[in-house]
């Protein structure tokens, strides 16, 4: 029986790792359940597991559960199962799980079956003990166990906190005003839907009672995460030339901050926007019926890069400058705007940072709430961002104001998607801090981050101070246009 016994401890501690790599990899870094709003159920029962593995490892590290509490272990197997099969059918109805992590999963079920059928055989022999917690120590293998306890419970604290959080941004977000695209419904072409602007958009496309066809490279994936409400193309030839299109949201482009910019890196960055953009144009040149409008993204990185103790702003008339993020910019407008030759009105957004539950601001908040924060370099450098909501919001006001305009009122061509109110990143720190209650104390000197990203660091350690200058002369009004009330409702 002992032997039986430290086989079963033994599987465990291999349980512990493959769940730790689970959870770091597919739910944090891959997936970041936590800031998904559709998780929050998943994450519910991913607490409820991880207290319960808490309590295995901790309690069976040392201990070996006579009498009663044999009966208590076995309950604690029994309702384990039943979360586990639980998470299965949570998982499969929200989300389309990559291949790593259903292999992992398959793993984590076999051999969490392996070492529960072992201790079960331990069942009867402590099942006639009197009842107690009997000390059995395993040397390094307790020590290893009790670590696994208290981290897996650290997780399953994370996730149940992640779900209350979940529950009040979702609260705080029925209490807004509902967006709305129009006063007709509309067929909409969405490219980069899976994104973390573009699943909010499609939402609330769909909220509103919009057909939305999405541009993807994962149409199975996209198909999954929207419940089947969506049209999915991998490719603009996979449209018809007689498929109607009322409006394009161009959202399409890979994650700009990565890998150092190589010139395959850059010539990837060049395909994902400008080459795409282009397929878009293509696709309409030979549309039977033109769409109106093509809202299309672009960033304020066309600007380039802002002296540091400039404080001048920057408004949708300045130039760009002759270096690589300003000339990305500058090549994806242009594509874009190709297609007001077929009669299209077409608006460019340059983005701002976009603050949300997704994105960068997450991995931007980390070291302030691990009590790490401070300043980026210098610190001076400026900030100019915009919250996920008002970029639905100024999106739906353009789409309003092309129906009011009409041909003969042509509207302004690009707008800049920054909220009203830029600080330097030293005072986003510190009004970061007080929003999450920690301290401000330590910097990041600069020069890591260049000799990690090369170039692309000037996003990190330079800056613009970008206005929207037409978006507020077209009467657009901002609910978060400043930044403590934008991280206020997002943390």
């Amino acid at each position: 029986m002992m032997d039986t016994h430290l086989l079963a401890l033994q599987l465990m501690a291999a349980q512990g790792c493959l769940g730790a790599f689970d959870t770091l990899y597919h739910h944090e870094l891959r997936e970041a359940l936590p800031q998904r709003d559709t998780a929050r159920r998943e994450l519910g029962i991913h607490a409820a597991r991880a207290l319960i593995y808490s309590g295995l490892f901790i309690g069976l590290s040392e201990w070996a559960w006579h009498g009663v509490w044999a009966w208590v272990l076995l309950a604690l197997f029994v309702v384990e199962i039943v979360l586990t099969l639980w998470d299965f059918v949570v998982e499969d109805k929200t989300r389309l799980l990559p291949a790593s992590e259903r292999v992992t999963h398959t793993i984590l079920a076999i051999n969490g079956g392996a070492f529960i059928m072992l201790l079960v055989l331990n069942l009867p022999a402590w099942l006639a003990q009197p009842a107690a917690l009997h000390l059995q120590t395993h040397g390094w293998l307790s020590v290893f166990l009790l670590l696994c306890g208290i981290g897996v419970g650290i997780s399953g604290l994370r996730d149940a906190l992640a779900v209350r959080d979940i529950g009040r941004h979702q609260a705080a977000e029925e209490e807004l005003p509902a967006v709305h695209f129009g006063h007709v419904p509309e067929r909409v072409l969405v490219s980069g839907a899976t994104g973390f602007i573009g699943q909010q958009l499609v939402q609330a496309l769909l909220r509103d009672g919009h057909e939305v066809t999405v541009l993807t490279r994962a149409p199975r994936r996209a198909a999954w995460l929207f419940d089947g409400k969506v049209v999915c193309v991998a490719d603009m030839a996979e449209l018809p030339a007689e498929r109607r299109i009322d409006v394009i949201v161009n959202l399409a482009g890979e994650r700009i901050l990565g890998w150092r910019w190589t010139a395959a890196r850059r010539q990837k960055l060049r395909d994902s926007r400008i080459a795409l953009t282009q397929s878009i144009v293509a696709w309409i040149a030979r549309a039977q019926i033109k769409p109106r409008l093509m809202l299309s993204a672009s960033a304020i990185g066309y600007y380039g890069i802002q002296q540091r103790g400039d404080v001048s702003q920057l408004a949708e008339d300045e130039g760009a400058q002759k270096i690589f993020m300003s000339d990305l910019c500058r090549e994806w407008e242009a594509a874009a705007q190709q297609a007001s030759d077929y009669g299209m009105q077409v608006m460019c957004m340059r983005l701002g940072l976009v603050f949300g539950r997704q994105g960068a601001l997450p991995l931007m908040l980390l070291p302030i709430r691990l009590g790490l924060g401070g300043p980026m370099g210098t610190g001076s450098q400026w900030m100019s961002w915009i919250h996920v909501r008002d970029v639905l919001g100024a999106i739906a006001h353009l789409w309003n104001l092309s129906r009011e305009g009409g041909a003969e009122k042509p509207l302004n061509r690009v707008f800049n998607f920054t909220a009203p109110e830029q600080v330097s990143q030293r005072q986003f720190s510190k009004i970061a801090a007080r929003v999450l209650k920690r301290p401000c104390f330590m910097p990041t000197p600069g020069w890591p981050v260049r000799l990690l990203l090369g170039e692309q660091a000037d996003l990190l350690l330079e800056g613009q101070r970008v206005v929207p200058r037409q978006l507020q002369a077209s009467g657009f009004v901002f609910y978060y246009p400043d930044v403590k009330s934008a991280l206020s409702c997002l943390v």
